[in-house]
């Protein structure tokens, strides 16, 4: 398995989840527009490390990547939807989802939704809607490896335009990886924090 420099796991609080709220929810919200602005950040691991398109829709093993990737984060948003809701956005043409798989097991994954904008629709851009690794896996450098994959892969869908938002909820790696890959911030919105 893949591991930090000094081989050694990457420290976090015993339980992220149990870690008070902050008071302002900041988000970041931000983009590339041009391929050029894309600064690879791919890892040479060995064999043990690959990403692979979820070619058939899977409800079950969406909803563990969902549940496993997001609960340290607070994310809960799909835990609540029907699978009926799950399989629409698995079906839909416009969404893929790629999972970051550490010898045989599932790491995390990142989820894109392309989409034309634009007059007459003539404009297409990529949102990265999720995008993670489960806990065990953070810190090793994966995140920007899985994040590089799913830039790669957008842009060679004939995108004008990639776009994410992420928050102080989110990976405290999150922030510095999207920044290191190219993308740029085009907006920042601080709100109180909802109720949980």
């Amino acid at each position: 398995m893949a591991s930090t420099k000094n081989n050694q796991p990457p420290v976090f609080p015993e339980s992220l989840r149990d870690t008070p709220l902050p008071d302002t929810l900041v988000t970041t919200y931000l983009q590339m527009t041009s391929s050029t602005q894309f600064r690879s950040a791919y890892l040479n691991y060995p064999n043990g490390v690959k990403v692979m398109c979820m070619e058939t829709p899977d409800v079950a093993f969406y909803r563990f990547l969902y549940s496993t990737v997001g609960k340290p984060w607070r994310l809960r948003e799909r835990l609540s939807y029907s699978d009926e809701q799950i399989k629409a956005i698995l079906a839909d043409p416009g969404t893929s989802i790629h999972v970051l798989y550490v010898d045989g097991a599932p790491a995390g994954y990142i989820e894109l939704v392309q989409r034309a904008e634009g007059p007459a629709g003539r404009f297409y851009s990529t949102e990265i809607v999720y995008f993670g690794l489960r806990e065990s896996y953070l810190g090793q450098g994966l995140g920007k490896h899985l994040l590089s994959h799913g830039i790669a892969y957008a842009w060679n869908k004939g995108n004008q335009r990639l776009w994410l938002h992420t928050s102080n909820l989110d990976s405290p790696y999150s922030l510095d990886n999207c920044l290191e890959c190219g993308f740029k911030i085009y907006r920042i919105e601080k709100e109180p924090m909802p109720k949980w």
